[in-house]
């Protein structure tokens, strides 16, 4: 088996390529090959089997039948810039969260038609794609079901609504065989803040257990929907095995998680780390980030997902026990 990870240089690639690593298997069958690709390089690992490395840019129409060349059997594409960015910058976000799975998806196609005309075996690889509940736009009801529409109301959420779409119709038409995998918020976050609107959940942990501030720019009433990065690993390995028959004709699936209010985070950590940790956040309302946040969806019922074996934690303590466990070795 030959695996193909876009975005590999991110937080969740690099979780996800250590898992890979560690097992060495992908549900019943070995890895032979893990190629790690981004716009920046991924850091080389120490495998039992081969690992390439490139730097790539997804919204390049040439990239993406370069991906391929070597026929993965699994693609992960995680490769997106984040929704504080793609509403700042239009032209970026679309070119890269949404060409670059258009472009993916035509290289795909290609190939798998390439098969047909000639002596090639028939190339039809499993694609697991990381979308987002921003897919979902205000007014909600209390809790979001399977049945909700999809009506995003940012153009981060837009761009991944139309990713759901194609990735939905190119596997109807037996092109590719697609999973799409609505991602809470990833909760802690390690490393450094990044630009994402939703940074601000995990900074007002991480930074705190760490002994350094942390800003707070919205209310303590504002409610999400979270899940461990241990978590979005889980989700992509599931994704990448589980019959594809099982999840019908509707191919992305929003994932379990932990709906809590930010004050329902901070009393977490109070209860795990402390009242030290709690004393260094500092709150500083920003307009930006509140009008971004108020049009987010707050609960879920993932039946469908839960149905189908994916699994999260139960409540926020286990998210800031996990962040403890597998960042500050406690």
């Amino acid at each position: 088996m030959r695996i193909l990870i876009i975005g590999a240089a991110g937080m969740v690639g690099r979780k996800l390529t250590a898992r890979l690593v560690r097992d060495a298997t992908l549900g019943s069958h070995p890895i032979d090959a893990l190629d790690l690709v981004d716009v920046v390089e991924p850091a080389r690992v120490d495998a039992p089997f081969m690992i390439e490395t490139g730097t790539i840019d997804v919204a390049d129409p040439a990239a993406a039948p370069r991906l391929i060349a070597k026929r993965p059997d699994v693609i992960f594409q995680l490769a997106a810039i984040v929704s504080g960015e793609a509403e700042k910058d239009f032209d970026k976000g679309y070119a890269i969260n949404m060409d670059g799975l258009r472009f993916l998806l035509d290289a795909i196609r290609t190939e798998g038609a390439s098969s047909v005309e000639g002596a090639l075996r028939p190339y039809r690889p499993r694609l697991v794609f990381t979308s987002s509940i921003a897919v979902f736009g205000a007014p909600f009801p209390a809790t979001i079901d399977d049945e909700f529409l999809s009506a995003p109301m940012t153009s981060y959420g837009t761009q991944k609504a139309i990713c759901e779409l194609l990735l939905a119709d190119y596997t109807r038409k037996g092109f590719v065989d697609g999973i799409g995998i609505r991602l809470p918020t990833i909760s802690v976050r390690p490393g450094k803040p990044n630009a994402a609107a939703s940074g601000f959940f995990s900074n007002i942990i991480r930074e705190p257990l760490a002994g350094q501030e942390a800003v707070l720019p919205v209310g303590e009433d504002v409610r999400h929907w979270h899940a461990s990065p241990r978590s979005a690993v889980g989700f992509l390995l599931h994704a990448a095995t589980i019959d594809g028959g099982r999840v019908g004709q509707r191919r992305t699936l929003s994932m379990p998680g932990v709906s809590v209010t930010v004050g329902e985070q901070i009393e977490a950590m109070r209860r795990v780390a402390g009242e030290s940790a709690v004393a260094l956040i500092r709150r500083q309302p920003d307009p930006f980030i509140e009008a971004i946040v108020a049009n987010w969806p707050q609960s879920f019922e993932p039946s469908r997902a839960e149905a189908l074996g994916f699994t999260a934690e139960r409540d926020f303590d286990s998210i800031i026990r996990v962040h403890l466990e597998d960042e500050l070795g406690q």
